[in-house]
């Protein structure tokens, strides 16, 4: 089975978010409970593979990784990056596809409504600037969460920016629909 290192976790229940950043080698996760009006970091980590050149066994330690956060937390939803393909690196967007497409059928065999984001949706709705670099999202994720230093890897990050973006997006959609 897939190893799935949490790096930090609370406990509490309420709704839960699922946020998830695909990759084939590092996949980062995080959860958000959200009480009323406050929003907590429950749980961000990663899924690694383990299995070194074989795309179909790390399909599935990620697989077997996703659906263990799923069972273990029963978010609500869930938040994954949409894919981005440059020009250069087609063959990249396509392993990416795989990965993501696992990641989205465990949604889907365990009932968890899903919603794509691109990343210049998410780095817009937390700084403004769609085009935002790394360093900036990252220090937008410590000033969120209040914490010291910016999670490692930085796959962690992404997956807490991907699951911000929906709440912050759920949140306004929630408003203008009252």
């Amino acid at each position: 089975m897939a190893g799935r290192g949490g790096i930090m976790s609370a406990t509490a229940v309420g709704t839960r978010i699922l946020g998830i950043d695909p990759g084939l080698n590092t996949t980062g996760y995080a959860v958000l409970e959200v009480q009323s009006t406050k929003l907590k970091l429950v749980e961000a980590g990663v899924i690694r593979g383990k299995s070194k050149g074989s795309v179909e066994l790390r399909l599935k330690e990620i697989y077997e990784g996703v659906c263990d956060v799923l069972t273990s937390f029963q978010p609500a939803a869930m938040a994954v990056e949409q894919l981005y393909s440059h020009y250069d690196r087609p063959r990249t967007a396509i392993l990416m596809g795989h990965a993501r497409g696992v990641i989205c059928l465990a949604a889907a065999l365990q009932d968890i409504p899903l919603k794509s984001y691109a990343s210049t949706q998410v780095k817009s709705i937390l700084t403004g600037n769609g085009r935002a670099p790394k360093s900036q999202i990252q220090r937008a994720i410590c000033q969120q969460f209040s914490l010291a230093a910016p999670p490692e890897p930085p796959d962690v990050a992404d997956a807490m920016a991907i699951a911000l973006c929906h709440y912050f997006l759920s949140r306004q959609t929630a408003s203008i629909e009252n």
